[in-house]
């Protein structure tokens, strides 16, 4: 049964409580607010448990004994590999596994590593690399699909139109690892634009191109909405309304248009940025960057269970965060969407 909203007095209106109608409405809209932004907090939590739960039992699953693969040719001691064992609860079934793993994450303890180093201190030494990464190659796709999505927007149904979409199609249908392969072929080995590998030479120019190798993936997407949003605006109903009060066209575009355009941009740009975390990984480990993929590809090939699941867990964390904020800032921006 759907409880109607209650209804709320004119501005100005004296309400039988005492407190005006504005302050009255401000109190309901603050309450509706809250309740939203816990119900995304109780979905964040509850996807977070289902999601870590699922990466840990295959990590369970991988064959092999992690403990064997330390010592390499050479055996371990009996007593040294039953305490190994013990001590990170190897012979335990999966489920209490899961959950000596679940109390330390909520303590803030990600784990050590079979070595006896904690994942954190790894991780922390990773993350610069990453999250620089990560963040050039968001820039890079913002900027670029806005602005390429603006002017379809504007040239809608024109060769312009056509030709951004087509361009834009092409280029995201190319494999990722296609795209670094070729690029560090021509633009570093035979043109010797941009290096290749490592992070030796500093930000910007070590990133730019595994960044926008990473970028592209996503930049037709992050066109097509820009572009529908700004075709909608500019068919709306407030467009012929400013118009025919006589603003300009670049005062509409550049403030109305681009304002409510951007919503849907502003929403997948933040979540892609999630997804531009983790597809850094294949990114570093194809361009030789020591960040959070390289830590990533070591621990799967020496079954490194914490350091897998702590990893995959943290990106999944700040995925649904961002997710989370998102959502929160566009229910800010737009009532209609915590109404829902």
């Amino acid at each position: 049964m759907t409880v109607a909203p209650p209804e709320l007095p004119p501005a100005g209106v004296p309400t039988p409580a005492g407190g005006s109608a504005p302050a009255r409405r401000r109190s309901i809209v603050s309450g509706r607010l809250l309740a939203h932004i816990a119900r995304r907090l109780l979905e964040l939590v509850i996807v977070l448990l289902g999601v870590t739960f699922l990466i840990y039992a295959m990590v369970f699953a991988l064959r092999g004994d992690p403990i064997a693969s330390l010592a390499g040719d050479r055996p371990l001691p009996a007593n040294v590999i039953a305490t190994l064992r013990a001590r990170y609860h190897l012979d335990d079934p999966l489920w209490q596994q899961y959950l000596h793993y679940l109390g330390g994450l909520l303590q803030g303890d990600l784990g050590t590593d079979f070595t006896g180093r904690p994942v954190s201190e790894k991780m922390a030494s990773r993350w610069p690399i990453t999250i620089v990464l990560a963040l050039t190659a968001w820039g890079i796709q913002l900027v670029i699909g806005c602005v390429l999505g603006l002017i379809a927007g504007l040239r809608h149904g024109r060769t312009v139109d056509r030709a951004i979409l087509f361009g834009t199609i092409v280029i995201s249908s190319i494999p990722i690892f296609v795209m670094a392969i070729a690029a560090q072929f021509f633009l570093g080995l035979k043109w010797g634009w941009l290096p290749i590998a490592g992070t030796t030479a500093g930000w910007p120019v070590a990133f730019i191109l595994p960044a926008a190798c990473l970028a592209v993936f996503e930049l037709a997407a992050v066109s097509r909405l820009m572009r529908g949003g700004v075709v909608d605006s500019l068919q709306s109903d407030y467009v012929r309304t400013l118009r025919a009060k006589g603003l300009s066209s670049r005062r509409i575009v550049g403030i109305h248009v681009l304002r409510n355009a951007g919503i849907p941009v502003v929403t997948y740009a933040a979540i892609n940025l999630g997804f531009l975390l983790g597809g850094a990984i294949i990114v570093e480990g194809i361009f030789n960057m020591p960040g959070i993929g390289g830590l990533m590809f070591t621990a799967i090939r020496n079954h490194e269970g914490p350091t897998v699941v702590s990893v995959a867990t943290t990106l999944i964390l700040i995925f649904l965060l961002l997710g989370a904020l998102v959502d929160v800032i566009n229910s800010l921006l737009d009532p209609r969407i915590r109404r829902d």
